[in-house]
């Protein structure tokens, strides 16, 4: 009687769970609303993109190996790869460089320009209107490539401010020259040997001659047998003034070096204005009596 009523409960149940299943196969699903994608928080993300689509590379294509060479052909191929020498022209380079004024720095430059090989022809080293900076002018010959490199290995020095390279800029060049002379020239000596009637040593004064010749220069110093000659001019000049006094007998010269300041730039507006440029003597009789004696050697060019 018991299994009866059960089976009588669970006849309408297993009915409605077939009707109510049917029914949702009956309707069409609804289409649910696009979603928002999710913010990325992690920074790692777009490592972690390429690393999961990374591609692998191509197999490398299979060749056979070379053959083992000989040393013979070794070296022959070194030599052949191996760049020729530079046929640049070596030619004099002014590098002005701008130190910190503390001890050791002149030999730290003096010490890497002596490692590639440069011999110095002229170093200035002084200090300048700034208690901590001191200025150095170098003098040097070498090819543009080399002196380059050397500048900036220069300017890579701790202590070093700043290297330029006044080669190529228009500049005022000075050097200063002390020379100790003797007054009475090999031309004198003979009529001093012979002694004749025409032997006179005061009429011609080699002080007054040798003034007279080497005007610029000044003469600083007078003794009994020597005279102290100064003279502040271009290498150049200062050379070609060496020789001039070499026949009076050189006894003790001492020089500065070059010293070099770049000129100041002049803006030019109009075509009359004139510009000055060093290469053509001036006539210093048109000058003023004061100005006469000091540009009575001086040389300049006049473009126009």
């Amino acid at each position: 009687m018991f299994s009866l009523r059960v089976r009588a409960a669970a006849r309408p149940l297993s009915s409605r769970f077939l009707s109510s299943t049917t029914r949702l196969r009956n309707e069409e699903p609804v289409p649910k609303p696009p979603q928002p994608p999710k913010p990325i928080d992690d920074s790692t993300s777009a490592l972690d993109y390429k690393q999961a689509h990374r591609t692998r590379p191509p197999p490398l294509p299979t060749m056979d190996l070379p053959r083992s060479r000989s040393a013979e052909e070794a070296v022959t191929n070194i030599l052949y790869n191996t760049p020729p020498p530079s046929l640049q022209p070596f030619k004099k380079h002014v590098l002005n460089c701008l130190v910190q004024n503390e001890p050791g720095v002149l030999s730290r430059v003096s010490g890497i320009l002596a490692g590639r090989g440069f011999n110095i022809d002229s170093l200035v080293v002084c200090k300048t209107e700034i208690r901590d900076l001191s200025r150095m002018c170098i003098v040097l010959s070498g090819q543009d490539g080399v002196v380059e490199q050397a500048r900036r290995q220069l300017e890579d020095l701790v202590p070093v401010w700043v290297v330029l390279d006044y080669t190529n800029t228009r500049t005022i060049s000075r050097e200063l020259l002390l020379v100790k002379v003797s007054i009475l020239g090999p031309e004198y000596l003979e009529e001093q040997l012979k002694g004749g009637p025409t032997h006179e040593p005061r009429r011609i004064s080699p002080t007054s001659k040798l003034e007279r010749e080497a005007e610029p220069p000044k003469i600083v110093d007078v003794s009994e047998h020597t005279v102290i000659i100064e003279l502040t001019a271009k290498t150049a000049r200062v050379e070609a003034f060496l020789n001039l006094i070499k026949p009076f007998g050189i006894l003790e010269a001492a020089r500065t070096g070059l010293m070099a300041m770049p000129r100041t730039p002049i803006a030019s507006s109009g075509e009359d204005e004139e510009t000055w440029v060093e290469g053509v003597t001036v006539d210093a009789h048109l000058l003023p009596s004061r100005l006469n004696s000091l540009y009575k050697s001086t040389t300049v060019t006049r473009v126009i």
